[in-house]
């Protein structure tokens, strides 16, 4: 439904009617209602800011407040110690960072926010299941962690991926060590059961690296 509305309210408003008006070039990114848009020049998005509220009123929407900002973000100058700027955009946090071989380039990592979220629903998860057999929570886990890397497993992001697979495993000791009052469950009997029943490793599902070239 968001595709279908929005694309009358935003994508042939913003072809037809305000990309002509820009000074600069521009460009706008749409996922359902996850929009970003690019500006080259600053006047020309500080002008779409202050119009978008209206356009949006037109047919009954909102802006969000707080979502929705301004955001300078350019390449920095290959002297700067930091990139500077960052914005999130469908669940993860895209800022500069430097490659091997020391140029700025765009980086993406899980956001904060949508790690901390992932981990409550594993957490609440483990506590409702965890009288569950053993091999069962594992097998459910496996496949959580695995749809996990599936989404979030992009080139330069594996220290995110091998953090979340680490606070996974503590979470679910916690959970199993708490199956009764009586806490009997150590770290060692724990390592035995992975060590049976492991779970997936962290792994970039997504990567530009291994992209092959379409002709």
């Amino acid at each position: 439904m968001s595709n279908i509305y929005l694309h009358e309210v935003m994508d042939k408003w913003f072809d037809k009617e305000v990309r002509p008006r820009m000074h600069g070039r521009t460009h706008m990114v749409r996922w359902a209602d996850d929009i970003i848009v690019i500006f080259q020049d600053e006047r020309d998005a500080r002008r779409v800011q202050d119009v978008l509220p209206k356009r949006f009123a037109k047919y009954g929407l909102t802006v969000h407040p707080t979502k929705t900002r301004l955001t300078e973000f350019r390449r920095p100058k290959w002297t700067d110690r930091n990139g500077k700027g960052d914005f999130e955009f469908l669940g993860f946090t895209h800022y500069w960072g430097k490659s091997r071989n020391g140029k700025w380039v765009i980086r993406r990592k899980t956001a904060s926010k949508r790690l901390q979220r992932s981990l409550r629903a594993i957490a609440q998860w483990c506590r409702e299941n965890r009288h569950e057999t053993i091999r069962d929570q594992h097998q459910k886990l496996t496949r959580k962690l695995d749809g996990h890397y599936q989404y979030y497993g992009i080139t330069g992001n594996f220290r995110c991926l091998a953090s979340f697979m680490f606070l996974v495993r503590r979470t679910w000791f916690k959970w199993l060590n708490r199956r009764s009052q009586k806490k009997s469950l150590t770290w060692d009997k724990f390592a035995r059961i992975l060590e049976l029943l492991p779970l997936p490793l962290p792994r970039i599902t997504h990567s530009y690296l291994r992209a092959s070239p379409t002709s």
